[in-house]
Parts: C-alpha cells; sequence; structure tokens
C-alpha cells in the first residue's frame, strides 16, 4: 500500500517543479524581451547626447553588458528544461 502512495507523491512533486520550472522559464522569456527593447531606448539615449560635452555615457558599454545578460538568460533557456534523474526500478506485487 505504501509504494503507490509513494509513487503518487513523486509524480506529483514532478509536475510541481515541471509548473514550477514553466513559470520560471516563461519570465526568463519576457526578460528577453525586455533587453531587446531596452536596445531602441539606447540608441534614442545616445541620439540625444551631446557629442561636445566633456563627459560622456559609455553607450558601447551599456550594450556589451546588456548582451552579456541577454546570452546568459538565453543559454538557460536553451539549456534542458528538466534535469534527468534516476529513480530505483518499481517492484512489487500488484
Amino acid at each position: 500500500m505504501l509504494k503507490p502512495l509513494l509513487l503518487i507523491f513523486t509524480i506529483s512533486l514532478s509536475a510541481v517543479a515541471s509548473a514550477s520550472n514553466f513559470a520560471e522559464r516563461e519570465s526568463l522569456a519576457k526578460l528577453i524581451h525586455e533587453i531587446d527593447g531596452l536596445s531602441s531606448l539606447v540608441d534614442e539615449a545616445q541620439g540625444r547626447a551631446n557629442p561636445d560635452s566633456r563627459i560622456r555615457f559609455q553607450y558601447n558599454l551599456l550594450r556589451k553588458d546588456l548582451m552579456m545578460m541577454k546570452l546568459g538568460i538565453q543559454e538557460h533557456l536553451d539549456g534542458p528544461a528538466i534535469e534527468p534523474r534516476n529513480y530505483a526500478p518499481l517492484s512489487g506485487d500488484y
């Protein structure tokens, strides 16, 4: 009797972890979309910058940092959605 309950509990935990994993991946995909949207704002800000200013904002470094964040998130998303797990074989009288 205990083994079927353990199996049901294990499957339930797996489903909860999978739903949570999907929600995280969805949020990370939204972050990538937001980072893409920031590119046009960076272009706009750079276009409005005073070229004669003594101190200039480093737009190239900002673009590089945004790209690094985007690539890091994308690398995580491109990885396996669920880590492989080893389960003990089921044995028992059914």
